[in-house]
C-alpha cells in the first residue's frame, strides 16, 4: 500500500486553508502564522510562489485566474495576486477584536462559508489559551450579504459538501465531534445537525470530499488523515509522519493526489529536531477521485 510521502518542505508553523485550482493547476495553501504567508504552487513546473500576508489569515477560496477569497483576523478580503492588492469586503465581528477567523471554503453557488474562534496564537506564534467559545458560523453569500448561522463555537473546522450537495459537514474541534446537515442548495440553508463521526486519535481538523462521498478527516495530534464512509464509520487510516495534521485537499490533473499541511504549532523543540519534516506539505496518489473544489461568485 502507498504511503504518506514529504512533498514540499515548506517547513510551516501553521499550514493551512489548502484548495486546489483545477483551471490554474496551481495548489494553494497558507502558513497563518504572523506574518501569515500564501503559497501558490504550479504543479506542472513545480513553481513555487511565496505571497506575505498584512494580516493573519486563515482560508481561502479561488474567486478568478487572479483573485482569491481570504479569510483573515478582522474580515473577508479579496487578494490580486498581480497587484499584490489586499483589499477587504467586509468586517466580519468589529466588536470582538480578540477573534480571528479560522477555516473556511465555498459551496455549489459560490457562496462562502467559514468560521471565527477566540484568537489562540499571538504576534510570536505562541499558544494563547481559548477561554471561551467565542466563535460563530458565518455564510458570505454572492452579494457580500453575510449570515451567522451558528454560535458559541470553540475552534471551527471543515467545510465540506457531499457529490451531490444535500449534505455539509462541519466540526467545533474542541467538541471532538463530525457533525452532518441537511444543506438546501438553493437557499445555503442548512438543517438537522447530526453526529456524524467520531475517532480516537487527535482531534478533527480539516477535511476534504471524495467523489464516493466519503469524508477525509485531518486529525490534529493523531498523525493521521481518516476516511469515513457516508454513515460515519472508519474506511481507511493514513499514517502522516507528523502528530499535527491540519487540513487536506484532491488535486493533480485527475483530482487523486491528495495533499495534506502539517503544523510545527504545538510541537516541543524536541519533537521538530527529531522530526524536521514537521509543518511541511505531504501527499499521497490515490485510486480514489477527489471533487474540484467551488470558487466564490461573489
Amino acid at each position: 500500500m502507498k504511503k504518506v510521502e514529504l512533498y514540499n518542505d515548506c517547513k510551516n508553523l501553521l499550514g493551512e486553508g489548502i484548495t486546489w485550482s483545477v483551471d490554474q493547476e496551481n495548489l494553494y495553501w497558507l502558513d497563518i502564522v504572523i506574518p501569515s504567508k500564501l503559497f501558490q504552487l504550479h504543479l506542472p513546473t513545480n513553481k513555487l510562489s511565496t505571497f506575505i500576508m498584512p494580516e493573519m489569515i486563515s482560508s481561502i477560496s479561488i474567486r478568478s485566474k487572479k483573485d482569491l477569497i481570504i479569510a483573515s483576523q478582522y474580515g473577508v478580503y479579496n487578494y490580486n495576486l498581480t497587484s499584490n492588492n489586499f483589499t477587504r469586503l467586509i468586517e466580519t465581528e468589529p466588536l470582538l477584536k480578540f477573534n480571528r477567523s479560522n477555516d473556511g471554503a465555498s459551496d455549489i453557488k459560490g457562496r462562502f462559508w467559514f468560521g471565527t474562534m477566540q484568537n489562540n496564537l499571538d504576534e510570536e506564534g505562541q499558544d494563547i489559551p481559548i477561554t471561551k467559545n467565542s466563535g460563530s458560523l458565518y455564510r458570505l453569500n454572492t452579494d457580500l450579504t453575510l449570515d451567522k448561522i451558528e454560535s458559541n463555537l470553540g475552534i471551527p473546522n471543515t467545510f465540506i459538501w457531499n457529490p451531490d450537495n444535500t449534505k455539509f459537514y462541519f466540526t467545533d474541534s474542541m467538541e471532538g465531534i463530525i457533525y452532518s446537515y441537511d444543506f438546501n442548495e438553493k437557499s445555503g440553508e442548512i438543517t438537522n445537525k447530526t453526529n456524524f463521526a467520531t475517532f480516537n486519535r487527535g482531534v478533527p481538523d480539516g477535511s476534504t470530499m471524495d467523489n464516493e462521498g466519503f469524508v477525509w478527516n485531518c486529525r490534529w495530534g493523531g498523525s493521521c488523515v481518516v476516511r469515513f464512509d457516508p454513515l460515519g464509520r472508519v474506511d481507511r487510516v493514513l499514517e502522516v509522519p507528523i502528530a499535527n495534521v491540519t487540513n487536506c485537499v484532491f488535486g493533480g490533473k485527475d483530482l487523486k493526489t491528495l495533499f495534506i499541511t502539517t503544523a510545527r504549532q504545538g510541537l516541543s523543540k524536541e519533537y521538530v529536531t527529531k522530526n524536521p519534516y514537521a509543518g511541511s506539505l505531504f501527499a499521497i496518489d490515490l485510486s480514489i477521485k477527489g471533487i474540484e473544489d467551488n470558487n466564490f461568485l461573489g
